[in-house]
């Protein structure tokens, strides 16, 4: 049998972390859509003039939300991707380690993207005050690095881990079968999103994405500290 890349010993403690770690991710991202969409609109802004503008009106409460809404997050991803993995290892110990290792990669580009995103912001917000077209240009540089960071325009790592463990999850019987189909479709619409044409699914994907991680968050809490891995 493969070899694990990680210790042997079952970790019931870090797979209903995971669960607890996949329940503030989806309460992230149920929080972050109506403060960026509706309250800011910063989604709504069509020149770096206006997002600039935007950025220096909401500075204090944008940082807040970006912390929370992503960088946070994606320490959570960390948690949510070994408690996958200490569900999957024994079971699809190959795929497992694949997706381990894609998962934390993801997770790091993510919370870079947030720290370009945070950093680049302070930056403009100050140049702002004395030269709005320089905060303009400045913002025009830094803001495609940290949108590229955390997979805007189509979430490609993202899709890849969530086609990775739905499927080993599926063909060895970890986790309820809908969850894992769900998971299947969260991964192609991510893939697909890639593709200009279909660049529309990435709020399908991360939509989804939120539904996937409520219902294993809720699913792996509910747990017993000796209890085996999800069967359905």
């Amino acid at each position: 049998p493969a070899r694990s890349v990680l210790p042997a010993p079952r970790r019931p403690h870090l797979r209903r972390a995971g669960g607890f770690a996949a329940l503030y991710v989806a309460a992230a991202y149920l929080a972050a859509i109506p403060y960026f969409v509706f309250l800011v609109d910063y989604p709504g802004a069509t020149s770096p003039e206006d997002k600039v503008t935007l950025l220096v009106d909401h500075h204090t409460s944008m940082y807040v939300m970006h912390l929370l809404s992503f960088e946070l997050v994606a320490l959570a991803l960390v948690v949510v991707t070994l408690a996958v993995y200490q569900h999957l290892r024994e079971q699809a110990p190959a795929t497992s380690q694949v997706a381990v290792l894609v998962g934390v990669v993801r997770a790091g580009l993510l919370l870079a993207s947030v720290i370009v995103f945070n950093h680049g912001m302070a930056v403009v917000v100050d140049q702002h005050a004395s030269d709005p077209q320089q905060a303009a240009a400045t913002w025009r540089v830094i803001e495609p690095v940290a949108e590229a960071l955390g997979g805007a325009g189509g979430d490609v790592l993202g899709g890849v881990w969530f086609l990775l463990v739905s499927w080993a999850a599926l063909v060895s019987s970890v986790f309820p079968r809908a969850l894992n189909w769900l998971g299947l479709g969260v991964g192609a619409a991510a893939l697909l999103s890639a593709l200009p044409v279909l660049s529309g699914l990435e709020v399908v994907a991360g939509l989804l994405q939120i539904v996937w991680f409520l219902w294993f968050g809720i699913a792996t809490t509910r747990m017993g500290p000796a209890e085996s891995p999800l069967i359905g």
